[in-house]
């Protein structure tokens, strides 16, 4: 998917990739500054497991493209973050440790986490980035801990895009950015 989608600027998802698996309670992590379909033989090293993250990156910025520490998912403790969104214009009255917006909303997250649950930190900073940033095209954020996976899912443009998909049956549970409905011939259950 990550090959053959191009988001609405002709852009493409091959400035590397990360993966985060959950394995005996706790996450493990591998990021590569390769596009994705490039290591699709990499799968076959991971594990089986009930729970993982993908990420496929697309640098904003030249400067920020070849750092392998900006390709995410990111990981602190047990929690896991993952960011797609474009912000025009962010301004806060202080500084926020990061060199890329995606490291920032992290870190503000973090910091939301320390008194809050998830859905109620999730709110905040959707808040707190619409109060100071000029023009928000769109933030997805994904988030899990062992126990759970949140997700935020606002734009104001480009919804073919940044939509979020999901499926559930009594087997699987995926969360998208790219339709798979058609790819994997699953279909919507009528409800």
């Amino acid at each position: 998917m990550a090959k053959n989608s191009k988001a609405f600027d002709g852009d493409w998802q091959g400035d590397g990739w990360g993966i985060t698996w959950l394995e005996a309670k706790s996450w493990k992590l591998y990021k590569s500054l390769f596009p994705i379909w490039e290591e699709f033989g990499k799968f076959n090293n991971f594990p089986k497991t009930n729970l993982f993250a993908i990420h496929a990156r697309s640098a904003s910025f030249s400067r920020h493209k070849n750092n392998i520490d900006y390709n995410q998912p990111f990981v602190n403790g047990s929690r896991i973050f993952m960011f797609n969104g474009f912000l025009k214009g962010v301004r806060f009255p202080y500084q926020i440790p990061g060199d890329i917006g995606a490291q920032k909303i992290w870190y503000l997250l973090q910091k939301q986490l320390e008194t809050v649950n998830p859905v109620i930190a999730l709110n905040n900073i959707k808040q707190l980035l619409k109060k100071n940033t000029k023009e928000i095209q769109a933030l997805n954020i994904g988030l899990a801990d062992i126990n759970n996976i949140y997700t935020l899912n606002y734009y104001t443009k480009y919804p073919d895009y940044y939509k979020l998909h999901y499926f559930q049956n009594s087997t699987l549970e995926l969360i998208c950015s790219e339709s798979f409905w058609s790819r994997f011939n699953i279909h919507r259950s009528p409800e």
